[in-house]
């Protein structure tokens, strides 16, 4: 197994920070920025774990739809574009463009 690229690191923590907010004070406590990474950090626990978005859909079934509004809302066009398409497509495109999503965000946070 290879190690963690920076992102893959930064995911992971950023996900952990937002899931321990989360736990504490509801979904709802958490910006539009925390709960795209939320959306974010599931889509990525399914894939790495699953190798697709079955088991994110399992975890928060609307992580799709909602990192496609909260993109939309905070300017980030890649992601928004990268989470419309079809969970097919999705699955198919993820790792090849988690590094640009990732920067995204992360540029925005």
């Amino acid at each position: 197994m290879s190690p963690p690229t920076d992102n893959e690191t930064w995911i992971i923590e950023a996900g952990d920070a937002v899931i321990s907010k989360k736990a504490s004070g509801g979904i709802e406590c958490l910006s539009p920025l925390e709960r795209l990474i939320y959306c974010l950090w599931v889509a990525d626990y399914g894939m790495r774990n699953a190798g697709d978005l079955g088991t994110a859909s399992d975890i928060y079934p609307e992580f799709q739809t909602e990192a496609v509004e909260l993109a939309s809302q905070l300017g980030l066009p890649t992601t928004m574009r990268t989470f419309a398409i079809s969970k097919s497509e999705l699955e198919d495109a993820y790792l090849a463009r988690f590094d640009e999503i990732c920067n995204e965000i992360r540029t925005h946070a």
